[in-house]
């Protein structure tokens, strides 16, 4: 079993987050800005296709 160093871990993971590449606020914010777009995009959209389906059902049993 491999011993545990808390400290050799911590040195560790510093020098990893060192190396990460983080995105600009720029970069952020248009990303979320898509994510919530399209987010919305897609409710809307099965909003739509859920009234077609129920539209449809009403027509076929008579509701």
């Amino acid at each position: 079993m491999p011993k545990l160093e808390p400290v050799q871990f911590a040195r560790e993971v510093r020098q990893e987050v060192a190396r990460v590449t983080w995105p600009s606020r720029k970069e952020t914010l248009v990303t979320t800005g898509l994510v919530l777009a399209l987010s919305s995009l897609a409710a809307v959209f099965f909003l739509v296709v859920d009234q077609i389906i129920q539209f449809v059902m009403r027509l076929v049993f008579g509701f």
